[in-house]
């Protein structure tokens, strides 16, 4: 491994020269003071590329055989690298989205529902040279598992870029709901009578808005916008190849892997928006601490994560160290929950993700029955959203987020979804509520001037 440090400089400006790139990834820790919060990471130039849908699997773009997991696992075992080898966690590897539909690969699931948008199932692209950025000791350097040619490329066009970008432009509306409120509230009321019938505890419905994507719009102008507007610890701008781009502010944690094999997954459940005021705001704070409803969706997921990790996990070595732990973000609150694990001899990342995949915060439970119901219910396709968006080493260690607070943009559209967990107490009309809370920062970054009816 060839380690360079260069000076400091912010990674949302060091990105621009890449932004329109197809497959440049920028992993950008946004929420400051957060201790998820330390590293950002730029991917560009990769080496090889996979993209998955319903025709297969290409490498490249020439198929290839094996589902999407297998061609991934086979690709990072091509380009082994020590532990600790580097200055960063993420010094080299895969950086990309695997779509909330790759479930498919794993279980037997519907899906009655087309690509209206075009997209991908899965986008990966694999990278020797990363540019890691260590914001609490302000430091950076690019690394390199190869030569030292890209190495000296991707650094002449990192001092070239500006050490801050303009201001993004004013963007462009209107949003259409997929769903009016009053189908929503009718949809979330079906959920609820599955429950009743004892089909499921919990699941996870959500709903989509659309706006037409003007021209000049760039994908990378949209993603500074609701990073002001809503900046989070798993952040990110992904160019997916020419069709696709993710704007993402996460706040949730999928999976994280470090080589020797200890994982931690942080499953999101419960939340109120921030108050107005500072009263309002530790007003929320305390009634969703308080919230048993809240507390119960949380812990039915927990108890999900559990399971799934209990697949590969060594036995006994699954613990919750911390159960529905209040977190603040910039627009919501949120109960949080930690599980962590220890993977048995000859599990890697693929491996874990095959026994966890999708996340349960963003299925139910049971996680297979509440996956056919959100099929039966949704609008439309969750493509990308609800998926993870990951970068893997080629040391086996990995992060990844949820893709919730997620836009996806396309050439002539873009696509923001949000939902929450249906329980059996839960309100059709305060889940819709719920909903447009997640969503407003989404809809804000295309039209400042969206409110909600």
């Amino acid at each position: 491994m060839i380690i360079r440090e260069i000076p400091w400089r912010d990674p949302v400006p060091a990105f621009a020269p890449w932004a329109s790139d197809p497959f440049a990834v920028l992993f950008d820790s946004a929420a400051d003071g957060d201790a998820r919060s330390r590293w950002s990471y730029l991917a560009v130039e990769p080496f090889r590329t996979i993209l998955a849908g319903p025709g297969g699997v290409e490498a490249d773009g020439r198929p290839v055989p094996g589902d999407p997991f297998a061609v991934l696992e086979a690709e990072l075992a091509r380009n082994p690298v020590a532990p600790g080898a580097g200055p960063a966690p993420w010094c080299g590897g895969a950086a990309g989205f695997l779509g909330y539909g790759l479930g498919r690969h794993l279980e037997r699931l519907p899906g009655r529902h087309g690509d209206d948008l075009g997209l991908p199932d899965m986008a990966v692209g694999l990278y020797d040279v990363v540019v890691a950025f260590d914001h609490r000791e302000r430091r950076c350097w690019i690394t390199s598992l190869g030569g030292t040619g890209k190495l000296e490329s991707v650094g002449a066009r990192l001092e070239a870029a500006p050490q801050a970008p303009a201001e993004p432009p004013s963007a462009a509306g209107p949003w259409r709901a997929e769903l009016t409120r009053a189908e929503y509230e009718r949809r979330v009321g079906r959920v609820l009578d599955y429950i009743r019938a004892g089909d499921i505890f919990q699941a996870n419905f959500t709903g989509r808005f659309t706006a037409g994507r003007p021209a000049d719009l760039s994908a990378f102008d949209l993603y500074r916008r609701l990073r002001s507007l809503s900046p989070a610890p798993f952040a990110a701008h992904a160019a997916c190849g020419p069709r696709l781009t993710l704007a993402s502010a996460s706040p949730e944690r999928f999976l994280k892997l470090s080589a020797d094999g200890r994982v931690e997954t942080r499953p999101i459940k419960g939340t109120l928006p921030r108050g107005a005021t500072a009263e309002e705001d530790a007003r929320n704070a305390r009634t969703l601490a308080a919230s048993a409803k809240d507390r119960a969706e949380n812990l039915m997921i927990v108890d999900l994560m559990r399971n799934d990790l209990g697949r590969v996990a060594r036995t006994g070595s699954v613990t919750v160290p911390s159960l529905c732990a209040l977190e603040s973000f910039a627009s919501v609150h949120h109960l949080v929950s930690v599980v962590e694990a220890q993977l048995r001899p000859g599990i890697g990342p693929v491996g874990l993700l095959r026994a966890t995949f999708p996340g349960g915060s963003v299925t139910g439970a049971p996680k297979i029955r509440a996956m056919e119901i959100i099929d039966e219910l949704e609008a439309c396709r969750r493509g990308p959203y609800c998926g993870a968006l990951a970068w893997i080493g080629f040391d086996g260690a990995m992060d990844s987020s949820i893709l919730i607070r997620t836009l996806m943009v396309t050439p002539d559209r873009i696509a923001a979804h949000a939902g929450g967990g249906i329980v059996s107490d839960s309100d059709p009309a305060r889940e819709y509520e719920e909903m447009l809370v997640k969503i407003a920062p989404l809809l804000r970054a295309v039209d400042p001037e969206w409110r909600a009816e």
